[in-house]
């Protein structure tokens, strides 16, 4: 089915999906080992021993370490999920760019953050203290960005075929459900123009009702599976309304406003009638119906049913399986692109529904 093809990337912007101990407890870890590794550096070269300096001067060290690894961990994750989402929107700005935005960033953190508690410890900064700042901690984090980023390309990536393995079986069921469905108006559309033969030639109301019938039937027999015109499923929804108004009492008062103006509009089909049904089936009271269609912008189909109920009708007595069905339809044929609500408001139900083109 042509409206299943887009897959989209799972939930792009919350990946990738650091756990508690990710967040709080291997910042502080691995800002560690880094300060451990430049401290021997250090120590090495210039013959000193950090544990034979002032705890103070040790305590701020290691508070300043802590604090900065948090901050490489967050900057880590705002990186990951922008860059993802330019991946997931085929956006993405080449892994040279990327890498070399993340060391830029990775820098900036470590020359205002730490090279200053740097040149206010022991001697202040020195070469070798500028080159390690300034050379190791973005090295390391750049590896820490790198790892992540491949284990969420990884779990995307698996999410992604598990998507497309369930929209895959949805699209067979869904064509299996149709078939089954097309089964009954082809027997019912036959058995009509059998009862249209032996009706006698002077009821022509009659006949006419049953021809109007026939035509309802053949559209939904043999226009499902591409778009039509929307001014032609309108056309086939004031067919429907016709018919039914024939089975009404004289007390139904029926209200449509069915906006003429739709050049060049498409719409799966069908998808308006399941409204509209609902409200001649469920419809009490008052005996009220109004239905508009218009387009709420260039690109937006609004639709909108309101019915009366009875007074004891309950309140979710009107979401039965064909609005069920609906709500499963534009989820395969416009994902992402529609709304659709159903509510009751005093003794009126209202059902809106809301496609982009």
């Amino acid at each position: 089915m042509e409206a299943v093809k887009k897959i989209d990337m799972p939930d792009t912007w919350r990946w990738p999906r650091f756990s508690w101990t990710e967040r709080f407890v291997f910042p502080p870890l691995y800002g560690l080992l880094i300060y451990t590794i430049i401290r021997l550096i250090t120590d090495v070269m210039s013959g000193t021993k950090f544990w034979l300096r002032s705890w103070t001067l040790n305590a701020i060290e290691l508070s300043t370490v802590v604090l900065t690894a948090y901050l490489f961990a967050y900057v880590v994750r705002r990186l990951l999920r922008k860059n993802l989402r330019l991946i997931s929107t085929n956006e993405q700005q080449g892994p040279l760019r990327e890498f070399f935005e993340v060391i830029l960033y990775m820098e900036i953190v470590a020359v205002v953050f730490i090279l200053p508690m740097v040149a206010l410890t022991d001697d202040g900064a020195q070469l070798i203290d500028v080159v390690n700042v300034c050379l190791i901690p973005p090295l390391f984090n750049l590896l820490y960005y790198t790892v992540s980023r491949g284990n969420a390309l990884v779990q995307i990536n698996y999410e992604r075929q598990l998507q497309l393995e369930k929209i895959h079986s949805n699209t067979l069921q869904a064509e299996l459900q149709m078939l089954r469905a097309q089964y009954h108006p082809h027997f019912l559309f036959n058995a009509l123009n059998t009862v249209y033969f032996q009706i006698d030639e002077s009821n022509d109301k009659a006949r006419h009702t049953v021809e109007q019938l026939s035509e309802l039937l053949r559209y939904q027999l043999y226009d499902q599976q591409e778009k039509v015109p929307v001014r032609q499923e309108l056309d086939y929804l004031q067919s429907y309304i016709a018919l039914q108004r024939q089975r009404m009492n004289e007390r139904l008062q029926l209200e449509i406003n069915l906006d003429g103006q739709w050049p060049g509009r498409s719409i799966y089909p069908s998808l308006l009638l399941p409204l509209v049904e609902n409200a001649f089936k469920y419809v009490g009271g008052d005996y009220f119906i109004y239905i508009k269609a218009v387009s709420a912008d260039t690109d937006c189909l609004f639709f909108e049913v309101i019915n009366t109920i009875p007074k004891e009708a309950k309140a979710n007595k009107s979401s039965g399986i064909g609005l069920e069905n609906l709500r499963r339809r534009l989820e395969l044929l416009y994902p992402e692109r529609h709304e659709l609500f159903s509510r009751s408001e005093g003794d009126r139900y209202r059902a809106n529904l809301k496609v982009r083109f």
